[in-house]
């Protein structure tokens, strides 16, 4: 049952917002953020509207039915009428109770996707390049920007490191479930005997920080430049363009070579740093909040397996949730990969609908 007192409330400040809104004016400030509030609540608003809409069709048709005066016809028709009707209510309800869930307030940010080679060697490396490609073409089957913030190659082929911004609509809320360990299990090419190797590597999602949200002292950091260098040490600049920024306090280090330009790299490495304080903080406050629920889909944690890829047997498993698809040419492709994120997002509205009704 929804709580008819929380909707009254949300309805009561959507109406204040909007006769705010209507009567305001010359400062532009104050309607950006009362249209930002708006927009936050507008879609819930509409669809409890609808629902107390549908609730007074309701009530009408049942004071039909419990008419004595109304003929045989009008009641058969009420009959039928509220069986529908009743349909709607429930489907409202539904979509109501998911709009009231908690939010994750990063779920609209883009993000910063690390991955990295983990044990396996250049079958990792090679395999870094093939997760590389897969959210490279998600992000451009959701029409999201990408930037490659640092890249270092494999000896032969793929990476070993690979930094991307990916930036857009929901790109964190769809993507935050990607981080931890990814495994591949398959048959080198240089293998001549045919034997399956396991390989994996390690997959970070970070929601992008904006300076509002992470503070970086300048007393806190320690800079130091150097001379970019490519795949076998050989030097690609001759200026000391590459940057390496520590965070004292957190011993957390970013480097960035990819741009000639120091001030760019500069730049890029802070963007970096940004997002990996700001997930340190995340974590902090996501475990405290996980203590009070029964189980996660993952914990984000970058030693957890998440999910293994068979390319022998053609299938993709996510260990979470226990979700097999024998179509990895697909997942590999990114059109597949929809579906599990699907899955992953299903489950975990899933769980939080759980906690909050126990």
């Amino acid at each position: 049952m929804l709580d008819e007192k929380k909707l009254d409330k949300i309805l009561q400040n959507y109406e204040d917002i909007q006769n705010q809104m209507l009567t305001l004016s010359g400062d532009r400030n104050k309607y950006a953020e009362l249209a930002i509030e708006f927009s936050k609540i507008e879609e819930i608003a509409k669809a409890i509207i609808e629902y107390r809409m549908i609730l007074k069709e309701k009530n009408d048709l049942e004071e039909i039915l419990n008419s004595e005066s109304e003929d045989d016809d009008v009641i058969e028709m009420a009959k039928s009428d509220i069986t529908l009707v009743t349909q709607k209510i429930e489907k409202v309800q539904s979509v109501i109770g998911e709009l009231l869930l908690p939010k994750d307030s990063d779920d609209n940010k883009s993000v910063i996707i690390e991955i990295r080679a983990g044990t396996g060697g250049d079958e990792a490396a090679l395999f870094v390049g093939d997760l590389a490609r897969m959210y490279l073409r998600f992000a451009d089957n959701n029409k999201w920007k990408v930037e490659v913030m640092d890249s270092n190659e494999g000896e032969f082929g793929g990476y070993k490191e690979f930094i991307a911004n990916i930036a857009g609509n929901n790109v964190y809320q769809k993507l935050k479930f990607e981080s931890g360990v990814h495994r591949v299990q398959r048959v080198p090419n240089t293998e001549s005997s045919g034997r399956i190797h396991t390989s994996a590597a390690t997959v970070a999602v970070l929601p992008e920080a904006e300076e509002v949200d992470v503070k970086i002292e300048d007393k806190d950091i320690r800079i130091d430049v150097f001379r970019a260098s490519g795949p076998g040490g050989q030097s690609v600049n001759t200026t000391d363009s590459a940057v390496r920024i520590t965070h004292i306090p957190s011993g957390i280090t970013v480097s960035q070579q990819d741009e000639k330009s120091q001030h760019r790299n500069r730049e890029k490495a802070l963007k970096v740093l940004r997002a990996r304080l700001y997930e340190k903080e995340k974590n902090e406050m996501d475990q405290e909040r996980a203590s009070n629920r029964k189980s996660q889909i993952g914990s984000g944690d970058r030693s957890e397996r998440i999910r293994t890829y068979n390319f022998p047997q053609g299938r993709v498993t996510d260990h979470r949730i226990n979700l097999t698809l024998h179509k990895l040419v697909a997942v590999m492709e990114s059109e597949g990969l929809q579906e599990i994120i699907d899955a992953l997002i299903a489950e975990d509205k899933a769980q939080i609908m759980a906690g909050e009704t126990n």
